[in-house]
């Protein structure tokens, strides 16, 4: 009777493990999703910032040489 009952408790434990488990995963699918939506947005972002404002980092070209030179 008392390997019957820790077979039981076993089985309960294991299906209550698998539910959390697949709860884990669903959260975790939709963080994954959530994160490609805004890593998409600030692409995005990043473009039209870039597009409106130009750099104020001055390219190898334009900067001019440090006084040693």
């Amino acid at each position: 009777m008392q390997l019957e009952q820790r077979i039981e408790d076993l089985e309960m434990k294991l299906a209550f493990q698998d539910d959390t488990i697949e709860s884990l995963n669903q959260q975790v699918i939709k963080l994954n999703d959530l994160l490609a939506e805004q890593q998409e947005k600030l692409r995005l972002l990043t473009s039209k910032l870039s597009q409106v404002e130009p750099s104020n980092i001055a390219s190898q070209a334009e900067e001019t040489p440090p006084p040693h030179y």
